[in-house]
């Protein structure tokens, strides 16, 4: 039986977390005793600000999605996917911009997670992970291609980058939901 991925993106603030997060409680409310959700989170804490606004992503999410319980993991998230992953478990990415930003510009501390493999060894295991979930993955990402052209050479990389493995996991992903102000717009659905 083949189960459905759907890959959720956008702008900062157009709802891409708060429609995964709703993608769960709709699958735990329809078996309930049965169904678990497992959100795999990827940023990490580099600065007062962040560790703010994780603290509060958490917050937010145990008040919408109690039942949906949290991972860590901000590099190994193929090995986090397949390890989540069960016919009864649905589960959320959030988000795959932080995590590629974690892998091509890692930042140097004691408590950073190394970089094993490159970016593109990253991405080729996150396809086959998606390929052999056993149960449904709800992925975040952000959409940053529709501004100017970044200045800096490294932040044109990191676009192009993003922009290759956002095309790749829609072509992966049997849904895809474009975001904006909050409002979804369908590109992608199963036939």
């Amino acid at each position: 039986m083949r189960v459905e991925h759907e890959f959720i993106l956008g702008g900062q603030k157009s709802g891409k977390s708060r429609r995964a997060e709703q993608r769960a409680a709709d699958w735990l409310a329809e078996a309930p005793a049965m169904r678990r959700a497992v959100l795999i989170a990827t940023a990490q804490a580099h600065d007062e600000e962040m560790q703010e606004r994780i603290v509060r992503h958490q917050a937010d999410r145990a008040r919408r999605v109690p039942a949906m319980r949290t991972v860590e993991e901000s590099v190994e998230l193929a090995r986090a996917i397949v390890t989540q992953s069960s016919p009864d478990t649905l589960v959320v990415v959030d988000c795959l911009t932080l995590w590629l930003t974690n892998l091509l510009m890692p930042l140097r501390s004691e408590t950073a997670q190394p970089v094993t493999r490159t970016p593109a060894a990253h991405a080729a295991m996150l396809l086959m992970a998606l390929r052999e979930a056993r149960g449904p993955v709800v992925l975040v990402g952000n959409e940053i291609g529709l501004g100017v052209i970044p200045l800096g050479r490294e932040t044109r990389a990191f676009v192009d980058a993003l922009g290759r493995m956002n095309q790749d996991v829609a072509a992966a992903c049997d849904r895809v939901t474009l975001m904006a102000a909050g409002l979804p717009l369908t590109l992608k659905a199963p036939a």
